[in-house]
């Protein structure tokens, strides 16, 4: 995982937010993918930190949340 950075270097990315977080906005996170990795930031502070963790990395961690666990 690469160090947080300035929203400011992030900005010129198209950012999504998930379809869960509803109209009224709530807590969740918004991500932007760029060639070489993928940039996350609290949608409620957009002007705050970003984090950038490489693809292969993110799509690790999506597969493992949409992965449903049995007991």
């Amino acid at each position: 995982m690469n160090n947080a950075e300035s929203s400011t270097a992030a900005s010129g990315f198209a950012w999504f937010k998930s379809s869960y977080s509803g109209a009224e906005g709530g807590d969740c996170v918004e991500v932007a993918a760029d060639t070489a990795v993928v940039h996350v930031r609290d949608s409620k502070a957009a002007a705050g930190p970003v984090v950038a963790v490489s693809r292969d990395a993110w799509a690790g961690f999506v597969g493992l949340a949409t992965t449903e666990r049995r007991v």
